[in-house]
């Protein structure tokens, strides 16, 4: 007996808020531990969440995809729903030995000048995505394939839980060799100001650490 076909539409959100341009033009400069330090210690996704090149860096709103475990079409949905700049965060309902992602969705994603890609799975293709250039995060690599069940049901822009950090529909999400963190939209603006005033401070306390100041005395730590 087929599974009658899920309904797209009825679990996708097509119109959301995103956090506004100049707030992400001033984040993309930002270092992600800073931008977790500065909202007070928020947002931080799975370390296991990697880029895929080692200079790989992403900053926008995020899209949310919930997809079912072992099924990309929700991802390949997602692509055609999203707006330039956009970056798809995808949770793949615990199924990480996927290659969820690979050249053809890079390019096109690339294509319509999305920021890039986080996901909670794996994708394939490595060397190829390195050499497109789309900034693509993930767990690993695996070339073990997907299928596009059109009875699965799964959500465009709805919240997703990736560990207990909770991610909406544009919210801020930004990416660098060291991991990925998301600020609530609601929030942005002011985190991404204190973190402009934390890499400031920091400047200040590098050159005295270079000057030969003890760390104890800086913070006065004893």
């Amino acid at each position: 007996m087929m599974t009658p076909e899920h309904d797209a539409a009825s679990t996708t959100v097509q119109a959301f808020e995103r956090v506004d341009a100049q707030t992400v033009a001033v984040a993309r400069l930002l270092p992600t531990a800073t931008l977790h330090e500065a909202g007070g210690k928020i947002g931080v996704l799975p370390p296991a969440i990697k880029p895929v090149a080692p200079a790989f860096r992403l900053c926008g709103p995020a899209l949310t995809v919930h997809s079912p475990g072992g099924d990309n079409l929700w991802l390949h949905r997602a692509i055609a729903l999203a707006q330039p700049g956009d970056v798809l965060v995808v949770h793949v309902s615990g199924v990480h030995d996927h290659g969820y992602w690979g050249e053809i969705m890079t390019t096109a994603a690339k294509a319509k000048g999305l920021g890039g890609l986080v996901i909670d799975g794996c994708v394939r293709d490595g060397v190829l995505l390195e050499e497109i250039g789309f900034p693509v995060f993930a767990r690993g690599l695996c070339i073990r394939g997907t299928g596009k069940d059109y009875g699965a049901i799964g959500w465009l822009n709805a919240p997703v839980l990736m560990d207990d950090v909770r991610v909406a529909a544009g919210d801020l999400v930004v990416g660098d060799a060291d991991g990925v963190v998301v600020v609530p939209r609601e929030r942005a603006r002011d985190v991404v100001t204190r973190a402009q005033d934390r890499e400031a401070t920091e400047a200040a306390i590098l050159k005295r650490v270079a000057a030969g100041e003890s760390t104890m005395r800086i913070y006065g730590f004893h």
